[in-house]
């Protein structure tokens, strides 16, 4: 009974963050199976909408984002870089989400792209997402666009370090803090004193003390050129889109439609909500991704 509670809760906090929907119809159903059966290279554009069901929330969901859920906004690029005081609020939030967030686990969506994957349907896997989930589920050609929270650089050398390495680190040079790593709120984020975030030690780059940031492109930052360059090869050679939990609002994604529609292959948007692309795709359903995926494979 109590491992029964105990799987009911987790249900609740993994799906508190999934946004209302509709349940998928049949017609939804095989729409996307025969997109998928007719298609034998496609590009799968993915972003933070197919890892709600893991417990990590969007940002712009109604009623469930993180946008709508709490005034917390993104840090940007050029405060991270030019103030102190945004670096040590930054990485002492950081460091006490680190262990919940590293051990977020894929969901249904995440293995169903993996299986297309397997029938030789998935020329490329392009993510919006940091969190490293579609590695967790054995994906392969993966590009990151917007990099990932498991991998630090110094903003003024080359050195770089594992993330799980640095929150040794930090643990050592903040021992007073390890006790409030389970301070966290349910949305993933954590809230902490202005004296605890003072007295936080900011990690430095061991090689030159420079500071040191994830590998993350923050708001307000570009994606490296030759990451933008490997995506627009990816999609020449594709014969088709399929965008996976993503409102396409920032256009590094956008623009993947844009060429794509250009080079008159087929699109298709699987999505709760609205997107920026809804009036140039070929295909647009709205609904939970896993309600269709997960068992799309053992049908074409």
């Amino acid at each position: 009974m109590l491992k029964q509670i105990s799987a009911f809760k987790m249900l609740i906090r993994h799906t508190a963050f999934v946004p209302a929907y509709k349940p998928p119809a049949e017609k939804d159903f095989e729409t996307i199976r025969y997109f998928v059966s007719r298609h034998k290279k496609i590009l799968i554009l993915t972003g933070a909408g197919i890892s709600t069901e893991s417990g990590i929330p969007d940002y712009r969901s109604e009623e469930v984002g993180l946008y709508a859920r709490s005034n917390h906004k993104p840090v940007q690029y050029q405060e991270f870089v030019k103030y102190p005081k945004v670096r040590q609020r930054y990485w002492a939030r950081n460091f006490i989400g680190w262990p919940r967030f590293s051990a977020v686990q894929p969901n249904a969506t995440h293995y169903a792209i993996r299986e297309l994957e397997k029938i030789n349907k998935v020329s490329a896997i392009v993510t919006q997402n940091v969190d490293r989930l579609h590695h967790k589920a054995g994906s392969e050609n993966i590009i990151e666009l917007h990099g990932t929270g498991y991998i630090v650089k110094c903003l003024q050398c080359s050195y770089e370090v594992d993330r799980y390495e640095l929150q040794q680190t930090m643990m050592q040079q903040n021992p007073d803090m390890e006790n409030s790593v389970t301070m966290i709120r349910p949305d993933g984020d954590v809230e902490l004193s202005r004296e605890q975030i003072e007295k936080f030690r900011v990690p430095l780059c061991p090689n030159c003390q420079g500071p040191l940031k994830p590998d993350i492109v923050f708001f307000g930052d570009n994606v490296p050129k030759e990451r933008v360059e490997k995506v627009r090869n990816e999609v020449s050679e594709s014969d088709a889109i399929f965008v996976l939990g993503s409102s396409l609002t920032v256009y590094s994604s956008y623009r993947i439609i844009l060429q794509a529609k250009e080079e008159k292959k087929e699109v298709a948007i699987l999505n709760i909500g609205p997107t920026r692309a809804d009036n140039i795709v070929d295909i647009k359903i709205s609904t939970k991704c896993s309600d269709i995926l997960m068992d799309l494979h053992n049908t074409i």
